[in-house]
């Protein structure tokens, strides 16, 4: 997996369904809230199940120059609900010709209990238009491997189930390189900037 440079700690765990992503220093490049990758990550050639039951490959299936990737899972209490929600204001900010560039791409870190129907029913709660990606689990964790993202199964909950610690950044990929990072709790208004910034330099 390609790694950041000038990694700074290791993944520290947070409050929450989420663990910490790499800090890194690296060039901002005009983004005002995220920040761009010194050694992008190239699209890993893999294929998923989309939550109408067909084959999605996630470098060749997108048929929109941006991609918005996201990890997550529909039992998650807080920080992928305000993650996506926040993608879904920061989307609705921009004009609809820069829109139609995007696409939010979902993938699951929890396929033992995500069905394809709750995943789709879970993200038109934000946005019809969002992708939601299921399949083996070690099929998710080789691609999250591959964009810099942790999974993990972590702690039982009082009520029997478990709760999935993942780190919670969007990944900004121009066409099939993940050039930009966003973490959560960027305000809407930098999300927005920047997303049109990315279209700017993909189309």
């Amino acid at each position: 997996m390609i790694r950041f440079l000038a990694l700074v700690g290791l993944l520290v765990l947070v409050t929450g369904c989420t663990v910490a992503p790499p800090v890194a220093a690296l060039d901002r490049s005009g983004y005002t809230g995220g920040t761009a990758l010194a050694e992008p990550y190239a699209m890993p050639d893999l294929s998923l199940v989309d939550t109408a039951g067909r084959p999605y490959n996630v470098a060749t299936s997108p048929s929109k120059p941006v991609t918005l990737l996201f990890f997550g899972y529909t039992h998650c209490a807080d920080v992928c609900v305000a993650v996506l929600a926040d993608l879904a204001r920061s989307l609705q900010g921009l004009d609809s010709a820069d829109r139609d560039q995007i696409q939010v791409i979902f993938v699951t870190t929890d396929p033992g209990r995500d069905r394809s129907g709750q995943i789709r029913s879970y993200l038109d709660r934000f946005d019809p238009s969002f992708i939601g990606l299921t399949g083996d689990l070690s099929d998710i964790v080789a691609l999250a491997d591959r964009v810099g993202v942790d999974i993990q199964r972590l702690r039982k909950l009082p009520s029997g189930g478990y709760a999935v610690a993942h780190s919670a950044q969007v990944i900004g990929f121009s066409r099939t390189a993940g050039v930009v990072i966003w973490t959560e709790q960027t305000p809407i208004a930098a999300l927005t900037h920047d997303f049109a910034l990315l279209v700017q330099r993909s189309v």
